[in-house]
């Protein structure tokens, strides 16, 4: 009788353990990230998310899902939607084993980080083209009586055109909270990476300064480092934003390979082309000054206490 009890204990231990630790799921959005920590809220809840060296992130693409793409730890940023396999590790953690991305999420942010997304301008254009259905309704106003199809047709044209405007302004919205978080982080950390015209090549002078860098960021806790690419006006949008994402994909490189920052603590680069020129781009100094890589170490200020 009494080998039974224990027998009886021992299986009710192990089925414990097994719920407790056993493997489960969390989708949802990333609201925060500090260092190697996540916050994804799902079902208006928060969730703690670990990730690690043997974390892998993919995303399911073609048919199915069935093909799939590896990804970097660049890519988890706030307002990225996520679907995490892995386990709890008893302190109320989600120890993730696998991060799905959705790439159609991941493409509308990586072009609000590279400061791309089209809305604003639609909004714009939509705008002068309610104002000019305006006018033409105005004008069938006066001929109603003969133009009583044309006018209707405007009609429904306005509403159209006024239902994309609100639709527009929803997703500028939305774009805006999804980075607005970056707002709660501390500036621990800064560098200025210059380039010479057309390369993505850095400096020795540089390379000492990213390394400095890279020292600092170690050690704080629950860092991130951001990293941002520029190129002068010489040149098209098209070409110019390839050079500045070259620049921030070399810094983030010698980050990883000499100042031996974990991959999992770079944040997704950003490509800003010509945008957010720092000097007129009409001096041979002013261009010198805009083709840059500005990289900074941030610190949440919930870790600070500011």
């Amino acid at each position: 009788m009494h080998r039974k009890t224990i027998v009886a204990s021992l299986i009710t231990m192990l089925l414990a353990s097994v719920f407790a630790f056993g493997s489960d799921k969390v989708k949802g959005m990333i609201t925060n990230r500090t260092g190697e920590t996540l916050i994804v809220k799902s079902g208006g809840q928060d969730t703690t998310v670990v990730i690690s060296d043997s974390t892998r992130v993919k995303d399911d693409r073609g048919l199915f899902g069935l093909e799939k793409q590896e990804m970097g730890f660049t890519v988890l940023m706030p307002g990225l939607k996520v679907e995490v396999e892995g386990t709890s590790d008893g302190q109320g953690r989600f120890v993730a084993k696998t991060i799905t991305v959705d790439g159609d999420d991941l493409e509308s942010a990586e072009m609000i980080e590279a400061g791309l997304h089209p809305t604003a301008q639609q909004v714009e254009a939509n705008v002068q083209r309610l104002e000019a259905h305006s006018g033409q309704l105005a004008e069938h106003k006066v001929k109603i009586e003969a133009n009583q199809q044309n006018i209707l047709q405007n009609q429904q044209d306005i509403a159209a055109h006024e239902q994309k405007i609100a639709e527009n302004m929803k997703d500028i919205e939305e774009n805006t909270n999804r980075f607005a978080t970056l707002a709660d982080y501390d500036v621990k950390g800064e560098a200025t990476v210059h380039f010479t015209v057309g390369s993505s090549k850095i400096s020795a002078k540089d390379q000492e300064e990213l390394t400095k860098l890279a020292e600092t960021a170690k050690g704080q806790t629950g860092y991130i480092v951001e990293v941002t690419g520029h190129a002068d006006a010489t040149g098209s949008d098209e070409m110019n934003t390839q050079l500045s994402e070259a620049r921030a994909k070399a810094v983030i490189q010698y980050l990883y390979q000499k100042g031996k920052v974990p991959m999992r603590h770079i944040v997704a680069p950003g490509a800003m082309g010509e945008y957010e020129a720092t000097a007129p781009n009409e001096t041979k100094a002013g261009r010198a000054e805009n083709r840059r890589v500005e990289v900074k170490v941030l610190v949440n200020k919930g870790i600070t206490g500011s």
